[in-house]
């Protein structure tokens, strides 16, 4: 396939680098909108002729410091378009950026400032400050914490408002000349075991993979992406930020989580990009209304999905046309719309990547008439991988190689990738750069993953998540825990077993979905020993067991642990990206899980 033909497109070789990027789209469009936000309790807009003379002062400021090309300044804000002010300005000064997480653990951040050497670390709020107060004196290499607002009574000299450091006005000044294989910025993975590790990102890296994505879905001028995803997640950095000045296609900030659904039927996005969690929680949701709903309600909706799917599969040349097609118009005005609606009613392509989706899932929104575009990628490769073509979308793959990117199994069915998105190795790790990256340049994904006859992946586990039964069997349970996560019950789930003669399960209830189910077990769901009661146990392995009849008969669950506390970044027991620790959670329920072994 060829990228899409439109004038406004700007290529890698344009831009040479992302602040190339930026430059050129100033150029092109001065004073067309670029971003819209919400703040002081009004949506406001900035052209992006504004945004060139923010960034001139964010240059200034950081000018003054007196940093050297190549140092490294962190950016720790919610999604906002001072991130975007201060990451060009950087940019243009041959500065590195460190994206961190806003909701990350105090001594995790302080471990990534120190093992980067950060100069300069931006910030939000007092609050953030309060955190970061704890673990001052680990980041020693900072000379320049920066709050976007005013925090009153502190001591620390090295702490400065955004008003105190921004001076009135200043011009942009011409950016050092650099390369598009220079070292753009150094984006740390959670790592669901050990130490976070530096990922080193050149500006070809990232400029390659989102020319690239312009193959698998198109962006026009005229689109506008609601980001929510935080920005230091690759995925919406690439995507949501990056390709959007590359197409000119505007951004809007959503307030938050809480209010997002608010914000799409207000802003009325074209495009989304998201991890699976928000399709899922939209999916929960029509769900409790079905659930509230008459009969007659579940059945036009049943239907207008199964009729949905059914063209879908005929558009794609997979299924037969079918006499249902004729009630779709009456489907779509009864069922369909009125939940796109609820969606802003524009959307015309959903992107889903982060994690794997449940194929329920997919077929719901894809039978609704949304477009959903499963993809795949690392942070280690900038970070898309493969995506799947409108045209040719098989939902429950991660898609085809983008373009320049190719693909292979390894010995044991890992996936291997090499291209221009491939990084330029973890930061100060060289050896393990190498475990990772082989002299040939391939990089070993850590995926398992099958590839069919059409070029479709399917990753199908991890090599390190795989778990190996003291019988011999393989189980990848991250397949078993999506499977299990459809039952309203759960919230969390965590499938064990390495060594061990049979599984068992750790799950987190839905405090919603357990008083249902306490009601039909016929016990108090407040009491405490409620959730280990042998009678509740029977019930949820019968309900898990349903869950799971598509896998193997060895990859039966005998056991269960129930808990009401959720895992948390807080907690120690996920990573900012949401991924559950498995290390962490076998090691904090270590006695409950012998204890789901013993007498038998």
């Amino acid at each position: 396939m060829q990228v899409q033909q439109q004038e406004d497109v700007i290529t890698p070789q344009q831009a040479v680098t992302l602040h190339g990027l930026f430059l050129e789209r100033v150029r092109r469009t001065p004073d067309k909108v670029a971003y819209r936000h919400f703040i002081r309790n009004e949506w406001r807009d900035y052209s992006w002729r504004e945004m060139r003379d923010e960034v001139g002062r964010w240059q200034a400021a950081l000018a003054g410091l007196g940093l050297q090309r190549g140092d490294r300044v962190a950016i720790m804000l919610r999604n906002c378009p001072y991130w975007m002010m201060f990451d060009q300005a950087a940019m243009s000064l041959g500065l590195v950026v460190v994206p961190l997480y806003t909701v990350d653990r105090p001594d995790n951040i302080a471990y990534i400032v120190n093992n980067a050497e950060v100069k300069v670390m931006l910030f939000e709020n007092a609050e953030q400050w309060q955190a970061l107060r704890t673990v001052r004196d680990q980041m020693r290499s900072v000379l320049c914490f920066v709050s976007i607002d005013e925090i009153r009574n502190s001591n620390d000299h090295s702490l400065k408002s955004m008003d105190e450091f921004l001076p009135e006005a200043a011009r942009l000044q011409s950016a050092l000349s650099a390369a598009l294989t220079d070292l753009a910025s150094i984006v740390y993975t959670s790592g669901t075991t050990g130490r976070p590790k530096g990922v080193m990102l050149s500006h070809l890296n990232i400029l390659s993979n989102a020319h690239a994505c312009l193959d698998t879905f198109a962006v026009r001028g005229d689109d506008l992406f609601l980001s929510f995803l935080p920005l230091s997640h690759t995925f919406e950095r690439t995507l949501g930020y990056y390709l959007a000045v590359m197409t000119g296609a505007k951004v809007a900030f959503a307030r938050s989580i809480p209010q997002l659904s608010e914000d799409m039927q207000l802003l009325r996005p074209t495009l989304l990009i998201s991890v699976p969690r928000i399709y899922e929680r939209i999916y929960a949701a029509i769900r409790t209304k079905l659930d509230e709903g008459s009969p007659l309600k579940r059945r036009l909706f049943h239907l207008a999905v199964e009729t949905g799917w059914a063209r879908f599969e005929y558009a794609q040349g997979r299924g037969p046309w079918k006499a249902s097609f004729l009630l779709w118009p009456l489907l779509q005005k009864l069922v369909a719309q009125k939940i796109l609606d609820r969606l802003g009613g524009r959307l015309r392509t959903a992107i889903s990547g982060g994690a794997a989706l449940a194929p329920e899932i997919s077929r719901v929104f894809v039978g609704l008439g949304l477009p959903v575009v499963q993809g795949y990628g690392l942070t280690e490769t900038s970070p898309v991988i493969s995506g799947n073509h409108l045209e040719n979308n098989f939902p429950d793959s991660v898609g085809q190689p983008i373009r320049d990117v190719q693909v292979r199994l390894g010995e044991q069915g890992e996936l291997l990738v090499k291209g221009p998105n491939v990084m330029m190795g973890y930061w100060n790790q060289p050896e393990v750069t190498r475990e990772i990256i082989d002299a040939d340049g391939w990089l070993n994904t850590g995926d398992v993953a099958h590839i069919s006859d059409t070029g479709h992946l399917y990753i199908t586990g991890r090599t390190k998540d795989i778990i190996v039964m003291s019988n011999g069997e393989k189980i990848p349970p991250t397949d078993m825990e999506i499977a299990m996560l459809h039952d309203p019950l759960f919230d969390q789930v965590m499938v064990f077993g390495e060594a061990h003669p049979y599984l068992v399960v750790l799950g987190v209830v839905n405090p919603e979905g357990w008083q249902h189910f306490a009601q039909e077990v016929g016990i108090r769901a407040d009491m405490p020993e409620a959730l280990s009661d042998s009678r509740v146990e029977a019930k949820v392995l019968r309900r898990i067991a349903r869950n799971l009849r598509g896998f193997p008969g060895y990859a039966k669950v005998n056991r269960v642990l129930l808990m009401r506390e959720s895992w948390s970044i807080e907690n120690g027991l996920m990573t900012p990206t949401l991924k559950i620790k498995r290390s962490e959670l076998a090691q904090r329920y270590a006695t409950q899980i012998r204890e789901l072994y013993e007498g038998h």
